[in-house]
């Protein structure tokens, strides 16, 4: 069935397909005759606890079968059931974001086991994108991706990308030079989601540019946006420079930055910030020298917080916070070795985008994106092979998928109909 790839690459007329099944209908049982299919005599109950374990593509072709069908995918209770379901082992859905050579495009493939084209990358259709056609992914929540305008910081989408929901938020306050640290995530206990705006400014005028290598924005402005509301609210001040790059963690309604060095105190913080009080805070780090280095992200595995350090040869730690915000719980659960795929051993950088891919690694040969259900690895090697890695066996796989595009920056992602009910 090709109705998914119709849907994620235009707008896929529904009403002429409940029209043409309608059609069907009356020349086999006689015109204004209605048929139940044994599903629709089941309770509404276990039909959307069906429809609940389904792997989103699944879902997406039957949203389009009728009207009947259509109106269960979007039953709140179906998202709800969706998010509630999924287990931190579920396989995700990877969004891959793919800025060269010229404009923007949103890839996605699913890696549920149950899902038949899961060896096919498909094109997500963005419906705001003539408007912004330069975006960054600033995180991604409960099925959500907030999207930030990289050309110009003056814009923000929230979207879902398999219903084709959005919204585009009120304009925030703008400096005239300034840079932007972005963080966007849900606090269980208030049920709220919140777009962070770290911004980082000076006053160019009264004083001239510096001829530093790194100009420094010694003033701070924290914004924050809860969506349903209309505005958004200034919280100060923030005592630390964190790193210019999106939030990389959401652990228990809690975004995790690193922190820059700053002249006095060299070493890194892990700085963390709380979506309900708003409060930033320290998050302990584990005992390994990486940390005071820039060689290092943060990530989320199983639901705990993750911080793979980078070592020599393009070696690789992952340490594991078991119990948050506990000192003593970081362990160093895996160690993998140096690997380069097969088809960057030629040349890594032949064609290479000059000043045009914005890679956020670093320069790093590897990033850690999640653990799989089968207790593999998930890693993105520059930006342009994805390959899982088997901790029991040592072993490296590359993962071959069509359509995957050039050069891309994986997002994962937990696929779902979830949207926000917004006051009109």
């Amino acid at each position: 069935m090709c109705v998914v790839n119709l849907l994620l690459t235009m707008d896929l007329d529904d009403e002429r397909v409940a029209k043409r099944r309608k059609t069907m209908l009356e020349d086999d049982h006689g015109v204004g005759q209605q048929t139940t299919t044994e599903m629709e005599t089941l309770p509404h109950e276990i039909i959307v606890d069906i429809l609940s374990r389904l792997p989103i593509t699944s879902l997406v072709q039957f949203k389009f079968v009728c009207k009947g069908w259509r109106a269960l995918a979007q039953d709140p209770l179906l998202a709800d059931m969706q998010l509630s379901w999924k287990a931190p082992t579920t396989n995700p859905c990877l969004i891959l974001h793919c800025d060269f050579p010229i404009r923007n495009q949103l890839y996605f493939v699913d890696l549920s086991v149950h899902n038949h084209d899961k060896d096919k990358v498909k094109r997500l259709y963005v419906p705001f994108q003539p408007s912004m056609p330069e975006f960054d992914v600033v995180g991604t929540c409960n099925g959500l991706l907030c999207l930030s305008d990289s050309l110009y910081n003056d814009a923000l989408y929230v979207y879902n990308p398999f219903t084709i929901d959005f919204m585009e938020l009120p304009k925030s306050r703008q400096y005239s030079d300034q840079e932007v640290v972005f963080g966007f995530g849900f606090h269980p206990k208030t049920k709220q989601y919140k777009v962070v705006k770290i911004v980082y400014y000076r006053n160019t005028s009264s004083s001239s540019y510096s001829r530093a290598r790194r100009v420094v924005y010694p003033q701070s402005d924290v914004q924050v946006f809860t969506l349903g509301t209309s505005a958004w609210r200034s919280l100060g001040k923030v005592a630390y420079q964190l790193i210019r790059r999106p939030s990389e963690a959401l652990v228990n309604g809690r975004l995790h930055w690193v922190s820059r060095p700053r002249r006095y105190y060299p070493a890194r913080r892990l700085m963390s910030f709380d979506l309900e009080d708003e409060q930033f805070r320290e998050v302990p780090k584990p005992d390994c020298g990486g940390l005071n280095r820039c060689n290092f992200h943060l990530c989320v595995l199983r639901g705990f917080l993750a911080a793979a350090v980078y070592g020599n040869y393009g070696k690789l730690e992952i340490w594991v916070m078991k119990d948050y915000n506990v000192k003593e719980s970081w362990i160093k659960e895996f160690s993998i070795g140096a690997y380069m795929p097969k088809c960057l051993k030629q040349n890594l950088v032949r064609d290479r985008p000059l000043k045009i891919w914005k890679n956020p690694s670093n320069g790093k040969v590897v990033r850690l994106l999640c653990l799989l259900d089968n207790g593999e690895i998930l890693l993105e090697y520059k930006n342009r092979v994805l390959v899982s890695y088997d901790p029991k066996k040592g072993k490296f796989t590359d993962l071959v998928f069509q359509g995957i595009p050039h050069w891309f920056q994986t997002v994962v992602h937990e696929g779902s109909f979830n949207w926000i009910n917004t006051p009109s």
